[in-house]
């Protein structure tokens, strides 16, 4: 099994940074793509960044060139670089994982709990 925790949320004022962090754990064999959502009031949750074991990134288009997503394979942890954030990207930021919780099985999805991002002055 796979547990994801999330940090780093928190209040700040328009064109400021945060960085949030989520650290798997657990007993697992392989984490694979490892991704940001996130979701505000009344709205669907959506991918803001993805990021493949091999590194390789994708962004939703909102984001592009504002935020960063990196991982540390060696400590399990996915990371998201935000900057120069906006109102509208206030939202709860969930991480997910893809992951192979044994050497022989099929990949599973697993979710953190959330972190609360508010962007205001």
């Amino acid at each position: 099994q796979v547990q994801l925790v999330e940090s780093g949320g928190g209040l700040v004022q328009p064109g400021g940074s945060l960085r949030l962090s989520c650290a798997a754990s657990g007993t697992f064999f392989r984490l694979n793509t490892m991704a940001w959502y996130r979701q505000a009031p009344g709205k669907e949750r959506e991918v803001v960044a993805i990021i493949t074991s091999g590194g390789s990134t994708n962004y939703l288009d909102s984001v592009k060139g504002r935020f960063a997503i990196s991982r540390d394979n060696a400590k399990n942890t996915v990371y998201l670089q935000m900057n120069s954030l906006k109102p509208e990207d206030t939202a709860v930021y969930y991480c997910h994982a893809q992951a192979q919780p044994g050497r022989w099985t099929y990949e599973s999805d697993y979710w953190g709990q959330g972190t609360q991002v508010t962007v205001s002055s």
